[in-house]
């Protein structure tokens, strides 16, 4: 009996930490994240950040969406990763190069039929590097299943 106790104390842990990172990133991103899909692109010369809507018709998650990700681009290309230590509760791989290697690394957010992606370019090896070692992070904490491997441009 006292293991079946230990098993669901450990269960209802499980479950109450993470529903505090979903809270967590719904605080700092701005959109709900059980409507949305986040979708990370590891490419040659760097990667993509894609959120969208799971529904086409949620017109106010879009629009947090492209505010977040406009924002993202921003604040990336000026070194600051404020809203991804907010998110995970910790600084992400790579972002110790992202800073470092700011000058070289362009950030550009563009709007999707159903969110936004940031495109990630460099051409610095030690910079695509880190947008990797970044991308894979969010790939494993965000549990989106996407693949970790480096893809050509399509």
């Amino acid at each position: 009996m006292r293991n079946v106790i230990a098993i669901t104390l450990a269960s209802l842990g499980c479950a109450a930490a993470a529903l505090s990172a979903q809270d967590r990133g719904t605080r700092a991103m701005g959109f709900d994240q059980q409507r949305t899909a986040h979708r990370f692109v590891l490419r040659p010369d760097g990667g993509e950040i894609r959120v969208d809507v799971k529904s086409t018709h949620d017109r106010a998650n879009t629009s947090a969406i492209r505010a977040h990700l406009r924002q993202i681009a921003v604040d990336f290309a000026a070194g600051r990763f404020d809203a991804p230590l907010a998110t995970h509760g910790e600084e992400p791989p790579g972002v110790e190069t992202l800073r470092a290697r700011a000058a070289a690394i362009r950030y550009r957010f563009e709007e999707t039929r159903a969110g936004g992606v940031v495109t990630i370019r460099s051409s610095d090896p030690a910079a695509v590097a880190a947008v990797h070692d970044f991308l894979r992070y969010q790939i494993r904490e965000h549990r989106t299943g996407d693949p970790i491997a480096v893809h050509a441009h399509d």
